[in-house]
Parts: structure tokens; C-alpha cells; sequence
């Protein structure tokens, strides 16, 4: 029999759920005094926000440039975004963020504080939409050309590498050096564990220099934090660029939604584009401190569901392959979360994320040559892999990685390279059994 403990992922917050749902639980352990809390953020979270000025004026100042109006249009039932389809006319949960190198002393300076330059017409990323009347900055296309890897056994799969193009932009050429990283939506289960995991255990993990010669040299990625004005750990987003949950979400409805905050008290129009100054806003700031507060909890306590299938033959087959080829190297499989006061659900919990939280040099394949603090064109944070199991049950597609370009699991774990390249050349190394086997693994968690 598998342990009890390690059918719980997220520990005693986990959820028994399937179906499309599955994600949007919240914590288990949340005593009932705290879920009105958590249902109050899931409106603000769920519910569209509206144009300036409006009846409705706890959620206006949509824009005037934005991706979506609404948190959950990207985080499709709190899960997984996916990239646009061939007939899609809107990426929709797909942004591209935009920035160019740092030349100048100033940019190099800028960019120790902020991690990015951003392009100086459009800002840090394409906004794709506009408000009523008013010119979008542009349009998203992906295109894909194949690229083929073969098994021992003579197998072949063929993988997908995206190029993104932008298209009807309606404020000028971008910058000529424009670095573009295309990014879908990750899942929001288990975010508030991943904040509680505790510095000291990410700067034990982390391997630099690679000091101990495994060929895994994870790294922290050491971003500004706004509120407290210095740099410190990052944990999210697909480089590890932001340092909380509560930055992250201001971020969002900054960029994604364009409606400032207290940490993002300016619009997100740049000095070539009028819009910000010309229309109505929703007040300053129009999201308040107390929606902040709300969706802040309610992305703490969304639950990872419990695993399945863990007697089956075939996923304990599976879990063996996982930790032979190391890839349990990166994907760490068990933490205890630290003590955090006023959030005792989150708590001191055992958990099984199956990540580091660390900066990885994925290879050339990969890289999408834009840095992010200390990320490099090259580097990525290891991503959750708790939950992924749900993915097409919740969301309707087994589209993975940073930009959707993996159509399954498979897919995804044939991607990896640089640090990641020997457990891959392991996994070629599997005959068909033993590669449904890993597969199945991956869909028990």
C-alpha cells in the first residue's frame, strides 16, 4: 500500500475532487469562520471588471489597453491557460511579454531594480485588447515548425516549437531589439504552500555552482519586492520574477487587466500611448487594498486535490523510472511548510509539490533569450507538478509547459534539456511499457 501521507500533496489542505472543479476547492483544513473569505476573493477573482465610468464602481477601470477582463478568462477554472488555437481570433490566456536589453548604464540600472526593460512603445507585454472604440496594441500568432525525437526502440515522436509573431500593431514598430516569451496561465492550486515553503529550505536547495557535481546547478532568482523595497527570493511566475502572492496578483490586474493598485499605481499605458491620460479610470487606485487582501487569500487556499491511482503496478512502475532518470532531482517530491502567522491552514504542512522553486538551465530548445532578473534566456523555475494529473478534466486540454507547446506529458518531458538533459536521454532510453508507465505516474498526481 502506497503512504497515507503521500496521497495528500498539499497535506491536510488537500481535496478528494474530480472533474472540472477539481482546482477551484478551497483548502480542507480552512475552518468555516474563513470561507466566506475565500469566496469574496473568488468573486473578484471569477467576475469580470467593467470600463470607467460605470454603475458597478467596485469593478471599473477595465483597461483601456488589456488581455482579458477577468481572472479566471486566463486561469480557465483556476487551471491551466493554453495557446491559441489555429482559428482563435484572441490569444486570450496566452500573453507575450516584451522587453529589450539593457545598453545603457541607466537600463542596466533599471533593470537591477525592475528585471526587465521594457520595450519602450508597448511596455513590458502585448496588450491584445481595448476598450470600446479604442486600438488594441496588437494581435498574437503562433505558428509551429516539428522537430522529431526518436526512442531506443526506433520510436519516434514528433514535438511542436511555437514562433510567435505580432501582428496589426497599432501604436508603431517595436523596438528592433525586442526580446518576445510567449507564456500561457499556470495553474493557481497550492500557491499559498509554495509562499510558505521556508527561504532557508530554497537557499538549502539551491546548487549554483553546481558544488556537489550531479549536474544540477539550480539557482534562486533575487527579485524587488515592492512592499518591502529590496530584493529577495522570487517563486513566481514561469522565472521565478515575482516574490509573493500578493505581488504577483497586483501585477496581474495590472498588466493582464490593466487597473492599477497600490503597488501598481500607474496605468499601464507608456509615455507613446495617450490612452491612460485621455480616458476615464476607475479611481485611484481601482483595485483597493481590501479586494487586494481578498483575492491575496483566496489564491492562497485553493487546494491541490489529493493523487490517485497510487497502487496501481503501473504508477508505482512509473514512480521508479521518475526517480531513476533524476528528474526528482528538480522536482522535489517532499517539504514541510513553515510556520506562518495568521494563515495556520498553511501551516507546518507536509507536502509533495514536486518542485525546487529554482532557476534551471532548460537548453536551447527552450529558451525563450529573455532574462528576467537573474534568469537567463535559457532558465526556467521548475514547474509544480502536483495536480497536473486534472489537467484535461478541468480544463479540456493536456497542453504543458511555459507556452503550451507540449500537446501531453510526454511531449513536455522530451522538451527538457541543458540541466534536464540526461534524464531525458534516460527517458528515450524506455520502451513503450515503460514509457505509459511514467505517463501514468504523472497522471496520479
Amino acid at each position: 500500500m502506497a503512504n497515507a501521507y503521500e496521497v495528500k500533496s498539499g497535506g491536510a489542505t488537500s481535496v478528494n475532487k474530480e472533474g472540472p472543479n477539481a482546482y477551484s476547492l478551497p483548502a480542507a483544513n480552512l475552518p468555516l469562520s474563513k470561507r466566506l473569505d475565500f469566496s469574496v476573493g473568488n468573486s473578484f477573482f471569477r467576475n469580470p471588471w467593467v470600463q470607467a465610468p460605470a454603475s458597478t464602481d467596485a469593478r471599473d477601470g477595465l483597461g483601456p489597453l488589456f488581455n482579458t477582463n477577468g481572472c479566471q478568462n486566463c486561469h480557465i477554472k483556476d487551471g491551466r491557460g493554453h495557446p491559441p488555437e489555429e482559428n482563435d481570433q484572441h490569444a486570450v490566456s496566452m500573453l507575450i511579454r516584451l522587453s529589450i536589453p539593457a545598453m545603457t548604464a541607466e537600463q542596466k540600472a533599471a533593470y537591477i531594480r525592475d528585471g526587465v526593460i521594457p520595450e519602450p512603445t508597448y511596455g513590458g507585454q502585448l496588450q491584445d485588447f481595448a476598450i470600446q472604440d479604442q486600438q488594441a496594441e496588437g494581435q498574437i500568432k503562433i505558428t509551429y515548425t516539428d522537430h522529431v525525437e526518436t526512442f531506443s526502440d526506433g520510436t519516434t515522436i514528433t514535438l511542436r516549437k511555437p514562433h510567435v509573431q505580432l501582428t496589426d500593431l497599432g501604436y508603431g514598430p517595436l523596438h528592433p531589439d525586442t526580446q518576445l516569451s510567449a507564456r500561457i496561465a499556470p495553474p493557481m492550486i497550492g500557491l499559498g504552500l509554495l509562499e510558505s515553503i521556508a527561504d532557508d529550505t530554497l537557499v538549502q536547495w539551491a546548487d549554483e555552482h553546481d558544488e556537489n557535481q550531479d549536474g544540477i546547478s539550480g539557482k534562486l532568482n533575487r527579485v524587488w519586492d515592492i512592499e518591502k523595497q529590496t530584493h529577495v527570493i522570487g517563486r513566481f511566475g514561469w522565472k521565478a520574477g515575482q516574490p509573493t502572492l500578493m505581488q504577483q496578483n497586483a501585477a496581474a490586474f495590472n498588466g493582464d487587466v490593466g487597473l492599477t493598485s497600490r503597488l501598481f499605481p500607474e496605468e499601464n499605458c507608456t509615455q507613446a500611448q495617450s490612452l491612460c491620460r485621455d480616458l476615464p479610470n476607475g479611481g485611484s487606485p481601482e483595485v483597493s487594498d481590501n479586494i487586494l487582501d481578498f483575492v491575496e487569500f483566496y489564491s492562497q487556499h485553493l487546494a491541490v486535490p489529493i493523487r490517485r491511482n497510487m497502487n496501481d503496478p503501473k504508477v508505482k512502475q512509473g514512480q521508479a523510472l521518475f526517480a531513476q532518470a533524476g528528474c526528482d532531482s528538480c522536482h522535489k517530491t517532499d517539504v514541510v511548510t513553515a510556520e506562518r502567522e495568521g494563515l495556520p491552514a498553511l501551516s507546518g504542512q507536509r507536502i509533495h509539490p514536486y518542485t525546487d522553486l529554482l532557476l534551471h538551465d532548460m537548453g536551447e530548445g527552450l529558451a525563450d533569450h529573455r532574462p528576467e532578473y537573474l534568469a537567463t534566456g535559457r532558465e526556467w523555475r521548475t514547474a509544480p507538478l502536483w495536480g497536473i494529473g486534472y489537467t484535461q478534466e478541468v480544463n479540456g486540454h493536456t497542453y504543458f509547459l511555459h507556452d503550451g507547446r507540449a500537446r501531453n506529458l510526454l511531449e513536455a518531458v522530451l522538451w527538457h534539456g541543458g540541466e534536464a538533459l540526461p534524464a531525458k536521454q534516460h527517458v528515450l532510453t524506455f520502451n513503450q511499457q515503460e514509457r505509459e508507465a511514467l505517463v501514468a505516474f504523472l497522471n496520479s498526481l
